[in-house]
């Protein structure tokens, strides 16, 4: 067993604090603001840390001036393990706190990314500064993938495993950081996210029977939609994810006041589960929409996600349910691991903080699930 000195629980909270006082926020919930726009910021600090701390680091550019950072610790054994942890974050203007301050107080660290996803970064990062404080070798090789635009398309995942497969590499056991309580997921449903125009006719208000209202029209596609939610969850439940889900998420449409709309856009997102038929799916939704909408409707597929579902029975699912003294959950939300199929042999979502804190007014993570990821991953390393 290697004689290995873990981080403490303040060099955690401080490598956390450091990660949420760089701003990381998806661009299409910027608002505008370049100064906290973007994974740049965040992908360059990492590319410094890692190389610091024995990296061999690989910059990928999956957008313009939102890259993925790759690093890779080359260890005494063959195997691989990788950790894979988004940098992006959600929006910032519905926070109540100061939403970058990475503040530690009464046992927690607070701002926006504690949970979702920097507490991993955070952790990650005190540990390989031990290691190589330590010159500490580890018995496989080890990656940490650091991707962006998860919060939006998702392009750094799927950018990871093209990757991957460029290299040839096999990977033997793959963790997707997401806050699930430091649980072990192995299954989540998929989704398709689609935009459905409904095409009217413009006139003056005051003569609206010269028109044909798109608005109107839309009400009833939205009628009909929710409907097809009820009848999803009157079929019986789908082990181990119960039900599929369809929600109407925006509207839009419309030119003014005092005109007929000649336009109207619902945005609709439905949740798979594993075994469905994604494009049946959206034919039948697209069927349902010409049956019930009064006006014609076109439909278009804006993103597309597949369930993940990892057996429970795999040797390394086992021994983080030994460990944790949990069996393996199933969590509601998709996260990077639908695009890594094939990519491992064991693949699972895991991390510290609860996805009540994620996305919201105040954002924080209690500084014993930062202990407790430190914890899991020694023991993963083989370090403890």
């Amino acid at each position: 067993m290697i004689n290995f000195q873990s981080p403490t629980s303040e060099e955690l909270a401080r490598w956390l604090s450091k990660l949420i006082q760089i701003p990381s926020v998806t661009p299409d919930q910027a608002a505008g603001d370049t100064a906290i726009a973007g994974e740049n910021r965040m992908a360059t600090a990492l590319s410094n840390w890692f190389r610091q701390f024995g990296g061999e680091v690989y910059i990928d550019e999956v957008l313009p001036n939102r890259p993925n950072v790759y690093a890779i610790w080359w260890g005494t054994g063959d195997r691989w393990r990788a950790v894979d942890v988004h940098m992006d974050t959600v929006g910032v203007s519905q926070m109540t706190e100061p939403p970058f301050s990475g503040q530690i107080v009464d046992g927690k660290v607070r701002g926006r990314g504690a949970s979702d996803t920097k507490a991993t970064l955070g952790v990650l990062l005190a540990i390989l500064e031990k290691l190589h404080e330590n010159e500490i070798k580890l018995g496989f090789n080890l990656l940490v993938s650091a991707t962006a635009d998860e919060e939006a398309d998702m392009a750094g995942a799927e950018e990871f495993a093209n990757w991957i497969h460029k290299q040839g590499m096999t990977l033997n056991e793959l963790m997707v950081a997401e806050p699930t309580l430091c649980h072990s997921a192995i299954c989540h449903k998929g989704e398709i996210r689609l935009e459905f125009e409904v095409h009217g006719q413009t006139a003056h208000s005051s003569q609206p029977e010269q028109g044909q209202n798109a608005i109107t029209a839309a009400a009833r596609l939205i009628t009909a939609l929710d409907a097809e939610h009820q009848r999803l969850q009157a079929l019986p439940a789908r082990p181990p994810l119960g039900h599929a889900k369809l929600t109407v998420t925006l509207i839009n449409g419309g030119n003014g006041m005092n005109t007929v709309p000649d336009f109207c856009r619902i945005f609709v997102d439905r949740r798979t589960l594993p075994g469905d038929d994604l494009s049946l799916i959206e034919k039948q939704i697209l069927s349902l929409a010409k049956e019930n909408c009064p006006l014609p409707v076109t439909i278009e597929e804006m993103s597309s996600l597949n369930p993940f579902l990892q057996s429970a029975d795999t040797p390394w699912i086992q021994s983080l349910a030994r460990f944790t003294e949990s069996d393996p959950i199933t969590v509601p939300y998709g996260t990077n691991a639908s695009h890594y199929a094939g990519l491992a042999e064991e693949i699972v979502v895991l991390g510290p903080g609860s996805i009540d804190q994620a996305h919201g007014a105040e954002e924080w993570i209690e500084i014993s699930q930062l202990e407790r990821m430190r914890d899991i991953l020694l023991h993963w390393w083989e370090l403890t």
